[in-house]
């Protein structure tokens, strides 16, 4: 039997996961709340996440996050390193290396994001393998029969 998918949600994938129960980033998560994989985030990605709704967003969404982050349970990665984060910023942009630097420390297999200009470009995806960098659909469509 295959090893459980372990999926690394970057603060894009965590938001639109909260904020609708029937898009692919919800269904992700409703996987990995299933056992079906494993869910990866670090503080950072936490951060970003509530910063972004706090800002963008009405003061319920900030409640959906945590109400799916409660389900969610996801594992808490520990925040890269400073040579992590150079490494990174040599395949993403500075501000987003720390995602990237994220989903590598917590060995992760896919790291789900909706940032189709930072990360879902072929060459982009094609230097950070073995992690497989997809969008929630993407990955529905590469793990379910």
């Amino acid at each position: 039997m295959a090893e459980r998918p372990r999926v690394f949600f970057d603060a894009s994938a965590l938001i639109a996961a909260s904020a609708s129960l029937s898009g692919g980033s919800s269904l992700v998560a409703r996987l990995c709340i299933h056992g079906l994989a494993t869910p990866l985030v670090t503080r950072l990605v936490l951060w970003e996440a509530e910063r972004n709704l706090r800002v963008k967003f009405p003061a319920s969404a900030l409640l959906d996050l945590y109400r799916l982050l409660g389900e969610l349970e996801p594992e808490v990665v520990a925040v890269p390193t400073p040579a992590a984060l150079r490494l990174a910023s040599d395949v993403v942009p500075s501000k987003d290396a720390h995602v990237l630097a994220g989903a590598r420390a917590g060995k992760a297999t896919h790291l789900l994001t909706l940032d189709r200009r930072h990360f879902l470009g072929t060459k982009t995806r094609e230097a950070i393998l073995p992690i497989i960098v997809c969008t929630p659909g993407e990955f529905l469509r590469a793990v379910l029969p």
